[in-house]
Formats: C-alpha cells, sequence, structure tokens
C-alpha cells in the first residue's frame, strides 16, 4: 500500500511555514470531532499545499552476497576497504573536515578511542567492523549503511563514521542503563515492543496520544529526553535482530496518532525533526515498515512539513490506515494472536490461557445475517476455553451449551446482548457435565460484513490413581 508523500524537491521553507500556521490555527479550534464534511474540506485544504506523489511500496532485500548486482558487491568490496583502512589507521573516529584541518595545521591527528585496543575492535551493535576479522554480520551492517546511500562507498563510509562519532559523544551503547536508572512510566506506555509481525520483524509501538499532556514539548530538557528515550526504544528493538544472511534485521515501527499532539503545540515540531533527523543520519535500514494508524485529517497537513527530512526510501516504507480500518490493516502484517486486543488482535499481558502456537481461526458475518461457531465437548467434564473478537463489533452476540443427548436442556452461558465498538476481547470457559457442543452466536444486524477473530482449547483433568 503506497503512501502519499510530498516531493521533496519541490517543496520550499515558505510552503512549510504556511502549512505549519494552517495547523497552529486548526489547533486553537475546538477539540469536538469535526463534522465529516468539515473534516473533507480540510484534508483537501492540507493536499493542495504541497506537490504530491505516489511513493512505490518498499521491498526488503537480500542480504546474501550472491544475490548481490555486480555494482553492488564491488561497493561492498570498496567499503569494506575504506574500513579496514579508517580502523588500521586509527582515524575512523575523525571527522574528515577536522581531520584535513588538523593535518594542514600541521597536529597529530588522534582518534576519539582508549587506547590501541579498543580503536582495533570496533564493534556496532555487537558486530565487528573490521573485515578482516569479521564475519557474514558484518557484511550485513556495511550493507544497511550502503542501501541508505544508494550504493555509493563514500557516502555509505561517511555515514558510518558519523554513527560512530555521534555515539560516542552521546554514550549511546549504555543508554539501555537509563531505563533502569531513571524510569518514566509515562514514556514507557507511550512506546513500547510487544512482539513480532507476521515475517518475524519486532514491533515497536509508538502511541503518541500518552505524550499530549506529559508537558515534555515545552522545555529544551523534557524534548531532550524525548529524543533520548525513543533512541532507547531503537536500542532495544536492534538489540531483538539478528544480523546474518536469511534472518531478520529490521523492525516494523507502528505509529498510532490518535489523540496525538498535532505539529502546532510548543515544541512538537522540534522534537519531531530532531527524531527523525537522529533515527534517519544513525540507524539505516533497521525499520522494514512504518505503519500509521488511526490517521487523521490533519496529518496530511503534517506530511508536509516532514518530507523535506526524509529520503524517497524511507517514504516508500509509510503504509497509512484511517481510524475505520487500522484493525484490518495492522492485521495484515501482525498475526491475531500477536497483535494486542487493543488493536483487535487476541494477544494480552500476562495471559497465559493461549499461546503464540495456538492456531486463530477468521470467518466473515454478512451484512443483515447471522452465523454460528461450534466448539465440540465430546468428552464429560472436560473444560472448553475461548477467546473471541470482532472488527468494529456492533454485533448481538450469545453462547449456550448444547447436549447431544436430545432429551437434555440446553444451558445459557452468556445471554444474547448487543456488543459495541468498546470490546476488546470475549474471554470465557465453560466445563461440560455431559457431551455436547458450545455454539457461539453472532448475529450482524449492520450494513456491513463483519470479521470474526476466535480460538479455542479443551482441557481435561487428569486421572486420579487408585
Amino acid at each position: 500500500m503506497a503512501v502519499e508523500v510530498v516531493n521533496t524537491e519541490e517543496s520550499s521553507i515558505p510552503q512549510e511555514e504556511m502549512v505549519e500556521k494552517k495547523i497552529e490555527a486548526e489547533t486553537e479550534a475546538e477539540t469536538d470531532p469535526v463534522p465529516v464534511q468539515t473534516e473533507k474540506k480540510v484534508e483537501a485544504e492540507a493536499v493542495t499545499v504541497p506537490v504530491v506523489e505516489k511513493a512505490a511500496s518498499f521491498r526488503e532485500e537480500s542480504n546474501f552476497l550472491s544475490d548481490l548486482k555486480e555494482s553492488e558487491r564491488k561497493a561492498l568490496f570498496d567499503l569494506r576497504a575504506r574500513v579496514e583502512e579508517a580502523i588500521s589507521t586509527k582515524s575512523l573516529f575523525v571527522e574528515k573536515e577536522k581531520e584535513k584541518e588538523k593535518e594542514e595545521e600541521g597536529e597529530e591527528v588522534k582518534c576519539v578511542g582508549e587506547g590501541d585496543k579498543l580503536e582495533e575492535e570496533v564493534f556496532l551493535w555487537g558486530v565487528p567492523l573490521l573485515p578482516t576479522k569479521g564475519t557474514d554480520a558484518t557484511d550485513v551492517l556495511l550493507l544497511k549503511f550502503l542501501r541508505a546511500r544508494e550504493f555509493k562507498p563514500k557516502e555509505a563510509f561517511d555515514m558510518l563514521r558519523k554513527t560512530l562519532i555521534w555515539r560516542k559523544s552521546q554514550n549511546i551503547d549504555s543508554i539501555l542503563c537509563d531505563e533502569k536508572n531513571n524510569p518514566n512510566s509515562d514514556l514507557d506506555e507511550a512506546c513500547f515492543i510487544d512482539g513480532r509481525d507476521r515475517e518475524g520483524h519486532p514491533v515497536c509501538y509508538n502511541v503518541l496520544g500518552g505524550l499530549s499532556n506529559t508537558g515534555l514539548f515545552e522545555t529544551e530538557e523534557g524534548r531532550e529526553s524525548l529524543v533520548r528515550w525513543r533512541v532507547r526504544m531503537m536500542e532495544k528493538g536492534i538489540g531483538m535482530l539478528e544480523f546474518e544472511p536469511g534472518q531478520v534485521v529490521s523492525m516494523t515501527q507502528v505509529v498510532d496518532l490518535k489523540d496525538a499532539p498535532r505539529p502546532g503545540k510548543k515544541g512538537v515540531r522540534a522534537v519531531l525533526k530532531r527524531v527523525v533527523d537522529v533515527l534517519q543520519d544513525n540507524y539505516p535500514e533497521m525499520v522494514a515498515r512504518t505503519i500509521f494508524i488511526n490517521v487523521p485529517f490533519w496529518y496530511y497537513a503534517l506530511s508536509a512539513i516532514v518530507a523535506p527530512f526524509l529520503t524517497q526510501r524511507t517514504k516508500s516504507k509509510f503504509i497509512l490506515s484511517r481510524p475505520a480500518t487500522t484493525n484490518e490493516t495492522l492485521l495484515k502484517y501482525i498475526s491475531p494472536e500477536a497483535l494486542p486486543i487493543a488493536y483487535g488482535g487476541l494477544k494480552r499481558e500476562g495471559y497465559t490461557e493461549f499461546s503464540l502456537e495456538d492456531d486463530v481461526s477468521e470467518m466473515f458475518v454478512k451484512a443483515n445475517s447471522t452465523e454460528t461457531i461450534e466448539i465440540p465437548a465430546p468428552q464429560v467434564g472436560s473444560t472448553l476455553v475461548w477467546d473471541l473478537s470482532v472488527l468494529g463489533w456492533e454485533v448481538n452476540y450469545k453462547e449456550e451449551f448444547i447436549p447431544s443427548d436430545e432429551g437434555s436442556y440446553a444451558v445459557i452461558i452468556r445471554k444474547g446482548k448487543k456488543l459495541n465498538s468498546q470490546e476488546g476481547l470475549v474471554h470465557n470457559s465453560f466445563k461440560n457435565n455431559e457431551a455436547g457442543k458450545v455454539v457461539l452466536t453472532i448475529e450482524n444486524n449492520s450494513q456491513k460484513k463483519k470479521k470474526v477473530l476466535y480460538r479455542h482449547k479443551a482441557k481435561f483433568l487428569p486421572a486420579k490413581g487408585c
């Protein structure tokens, strides 16, 4: 799914300022929901500011050397040589401009290291960078920098060098200690890693609505903590990657824009630009895709501000989903058993009744129709357990046990009731005293079909000894 993005070549600072003023004016308006007609009008105005084009959807490339084009292999060998020389001459941590100035002034060029041994054992995310002492993981990492710079070895090397210098200056290698020394529950709820997507990428959820009332945007110290917190989450996610050919070497980002602070709010744009710059400059090809969910109408105006800071390759990884299609969009990329219940999945914190190995089934209930799910219970004394979720809800739902013996009475487990959109997950269990089946009934009286996700299992108590 391609995303509408701004053509950076035709964007200009005056246009950005004009869009920002428009957004700031909207921010001062009432926060009541905008009528449909007004929303369409504002959205239409927003997208006329920049020139809009379609970005081709992103596909992750192979990291096997044999799959590279000849030109790409040559670029990799060139970058290897540059890194090898820089490490052997102890100049990897010296910015080129400063190195040239010192050489012209006759000064000795020194690296930003702690002795010769450290300079010979340069690592990035646990991967050795010295090619002659490295592994396949070294090539995988170098390919990330090459792809971020369109396989231009010189530009890729400069990016790698600047990343290493930035990491030393900001003490990034120990940033995960910040979480232990300076816990911040507000930020932890606003950004967290939870499970993996269908392709095995770790999924990082960014719930921006949780930042609206933190006050962190208003001070320089607060803005700096937001940037560092975001970097920390990247480092945590990268710790779950395997830098080997054929393995998962990138993450999936989910950005929830529901109740997110608007760019007109004080300090928001500054933080946004800083985060974009830091991640794009120092974490090349670490994100397989970014899924924006609950996208509000003002996002299209925001794109006019953000787009100039992004490469076309980065923008090709963007997927947009309006509130009405959020759950369906996420389920395309994340399996229901791995997707949190807040987003229409069946996963909830601390819940051990089902595991990721338990299959989830799905069915559709057509408009103005009824469907049933039958859970067989042939063995007496078993406990049946089930989970069920309906995307969009607004259905009538009931549960009952139907005995196999026609002379027995049915048992109402859950009376028929209309379930609204606030329902996150139906979970229930039933112990049968006779053979039969549990029947779940979903009645859809709306004009749209509904997707149902469900799973079930039977638990049996071990037989008692004599």
